[in-house]
């Protein structure tokens, strides 16, 4: 094994070759200097057996190598002591315009919503079949140009969609996603398809389960028409077939990790898809790609079947169009099978309506005060405003609850015990990318991590927990800039759930985003403020112009 190893994690004598019984002590005392520590001569002394002891319970668990999918019996619970999770679920009622259509322009088509579609399919102005064609037609052309599709599912999507258009003549409707394509992050498990995690070393693996997201969009009548790529092993945008592309300019990358699902839903191949987030996989390619996504509370969505990163980060949501769509798709995947310890049922009570005299909304000040004037921000908090919205000043905490970088120790040490097996077998050199940056160099420096600072770590992140929860219980909505601070990595940390959509472009013509933070399980709220600013607005509703093109 590498030397890192030899180095780190087999001190004992017998496998360094010390020659002296002072050189082991003297390894010792230098070894444990790199965990901030500082032994005598006796203390290091007396050690050695215990590392040695150590040394053979690791060889003996070595000698069968846990799979990504062996579950981490501890579950990481956001909220704090006290937190009420709401049960009570109210029925949605879903705004679906009665007499919609079908567009002069069959093109217009890739942009309409949920809702338009929905009125399509249930009015029978068009089957699903018909529609399912359609977008897999835009995704066997604009598929390569975006290097966006690892697997498109067409003949499960043909037999979903005549299901579909069965059931919807019968008069069975099972509610705004039946018949609706989409296509989910390639992390997601499908019987009978490829899973490959976007990586070389699983580009042919194939798992004999179906996730659970998949399987309540199945259970919605929705419509898998492709795997969508992602970056390898959930970083970044490159994979195994290139480098997901960003539709409003290609010569850039989509960002990542969920970069398949921003890039082809912003460029109308899709009409909405799957992603997750551990520390910006959603929230950065929305950005990038002008699309909506929705980063929902911690545990709010089941991750049974889906590639693990990170067992206390790891987050599953919409990436869509707008927000009235990803609360949509939201609905349906929120909740838990019993599989994911880290899961919980919580009610999401979404009207899309806001009581503007009572909703608490505030903006970070001290983000906003290091913005040019001109910046587009400000534009958003008079878009607020004008909605009778009393926007109210706040210091974002993240000097005085977040001095340490908490995030890294605690996201470098669960991945690679998550690819513990990827790492030792020396997989890992398959990996598209091998710079000090990507995932082999952080699995094997992540072996210096030791367990009682990994632990350690998690108790401070329980401060930033308490104390972020004591922030947030006077506001409903907190609005900051996508990338300022040290949000993102608070945010994810304490799982809150936030929402990134457009809020305007760049001189060169590319999207840039706001983000909305909410409490914990409360989707329903910062969705509804999202609505209402894209209702006003018209950023979510402009689309790359190549894109706006024919699939024929």
């Amino acid at each position: 094994m590498r030397i890192l190893f030899a180095l780190i994690l087999t001190i004992g004598i017998s496998l360094l070759h010390a020659q002296t019984k002072a050189d082991t002590i003297k390894l010792l005392q230098q070894t444990v200097k790199l965990y901030d520590l500082d032994f005598t001569d006796d203390e290091a002394d007396s050690m050695m057996g215990n590392v040695n002891g150590n040394l053979q319970v690791y060889r003996n668990m070595h000698k069968t190598l846990p799979v990504n999918s062996l579950p981490y019996p501890f579950a990481f619970n956001p909220a704090p002591p006290g937190t009420r999770i709401p049960t009570k679920k109210i029925k949605i009622n879903w705004d679906i315009p009665y007499k919609m259509e079908l567009p002069a322009n069959r093109n217009d088509l890739a942009f309409y919503s949920i809702p338009q579609l929905a009125s399509l399919l249930i009015n029978k102005k068009i089957t699903s079949v018909e529609l399912t064609k359609f977008f897999l037609a835009r995704l066997k052309k604009w598929g390569d140009t975006l290097q966006c599709v690892i697997t498109l599912t067409e003949g499960l999507a043909l037999e979903q969609a005549r299901k579909a258009d069965m059931e919807i003549q019968q008069g069975i409707y099972r509610g705004p996603l039946h018949g609706i394509p989409y296509g989910l992050k390639d992390l997601f498990a499908v019987k009978g398809y490829k899973t490959t995690w976007g990586t070389t070393p699983y580009k042919d693996q194939v798992l004999d389960v179906d996730s659970y997201v998949y399987t309540q969009l199945k259970n919605a009548g929705a419509v898998l028409c492709a795997k969508l790529s992602m970056g390898a092993l959930a970083n970044n945008n490159k994979w195994f077939g290139g480098e997901t592309k960003n539709p409003w300019d290609i010569t850039q990358g989509s960002s990542g990790s969920s970069a398949g699902s921003a890039a082809a839903t912003a460029a109308g191949l899709l009409p909405f898809a799957i992603g997750t987030e551990t520390l910006g996989s959603i929230v950065s390619p929305s950005t990038r790609c002008g699309a909506t996504g929705l980063r929902p509370t911690f545990g709010s969505v089941s991750r049974y079947g889906a590639m693990v990163l990170c067992w206390s980060l790891d987050k599953v949501g919409p990436l869509c169009r707008s927000a009235e769509d990803a609360a949509i798709v939201f609905s349906y995947i929120n909740g838990t099978d019993g599989n994911d310890a880290g899961a919980v049922k919580h009610a999401f009570n979404y009207t899309g309506k806001l009581d503007w005299k009572t909703v608490r909304i505030a903006y970070a000040e001290n983000y906003f005060k290091r913005l040019p004037a001109d910046a587009p921000e400000w534009k958003v908090l008079e878009i607020y405003r004008s909605l009778g919205a009393n926007v109210k000043a706040v210091n974002f905490p993240d000097s005085t609850l977040y001095p340490v970088n908490l995030v890294s120790i605690i996201l470098s040490a669960e991945s690679a015990a998550a690819f513990d097996e990827l790492t030792r077998t020396n997989r890992d050199d398959l990996i598209e990318r091998q710079d000090k940056g990507f995932w082999p160099n952080s699995f094997r420096s992540a072996r210096t991590i030791p367990a009682v600072e990994y632990i350690n770590a998690n108790r401070y992140r329980y401060n930033l927990c308490v104390g972020f929860s004591d922030f947030m219980k006077n506001y409903d909505v907190v609005i900051v800039p996508t990338f300022s601070g040290r949000q993102l990595a608070m945010t994810n940390l304490t799982g809150n759930p936030v929402v990134c959509m457009p809020m305007g472009f760049t001189k060169g013509g590319t999207p840039v985003s706001i983000t909305l933070i909410g409490n914990l399980y409360d989707e329903a709220t910062i969705l509804a403020a999202a609505k209402a600013f894209q209702d006003k607005t018209d950023h979510n509703k402009k689309h790359p112009m190549k894109f706006m093109e024919g699939s024929n």
